[in-house]
């Protein structure tokens, strides 16, 4: 099989599991936000702040990775669609999904064990967080891969 091949099958699938987690991201921060909102107990702003981040980080995603479907399928010979746009977009996510994932697994410590700690009150939910978090940056660290050696081989001429 062709890397073309690879390509018009494997992209709708990465980018339908970077929506898939991305909105399991977004319903568990979005839970821990309302809630810090609402009960203000959170241990510290920078775990508020950062799990605020992230629900933005998930949003862009779920936004930007269904638009870049919508274009695959629609529009394959658009400038939405070219190796250069998805680059972009996938640097930025990359640094936002860094960005998110690194900053709360400080706030939290590197993570929790919810039998032995008292001090976070949403403690599952914020490993979670963490958890799903590094998955959509691996994810998303795949992609940005995968994207560039089909730029490196669109390149070159053989």
């Amino acid at each position: 099989m062709a890397f073309e091949d690879w390509i018009r099958k494997g992209h709708p699938i990465v980018f339908g599991l970077l929506i898939v987690f991305s909105i399991i991201e977004l319903s568990i921060s979005a839970f821990l936000v309302a809630q810090f909102d609402r009960h203000h107990n959170y241990f510290t702003t920078d775990e508020r702040d950062r799990t605020a981040f992230l629900l933005f980080a998930s949003i862009w995603t779920i936004v930007l990775s269904a638009l870049y479907i919508f274009f695959f399928f629609t529009l394959s010979d658009s400038v939405m669609n070219s190796i250069g746009s998805h680059i972009g977009f996938l640097l930025l996510t990359w640094i936002f999904w860094t960005a998110g994932a690194a900053s709360i697994t400080a706030a939290l410590g590197g993570g929790l064990n919810c039998v032995n700690q008292t001090v976070f009150v949403y403690c599952g939910q914020l490993n979670a967080l963490e958890g799903f978090a590094w998955l959509i940056w691996i994810i998303v660290t795949f992609t940005i891969i995968v994207v560039a050696i089909r730029g490196v081989l669109a390149c070159t001429t053989w």
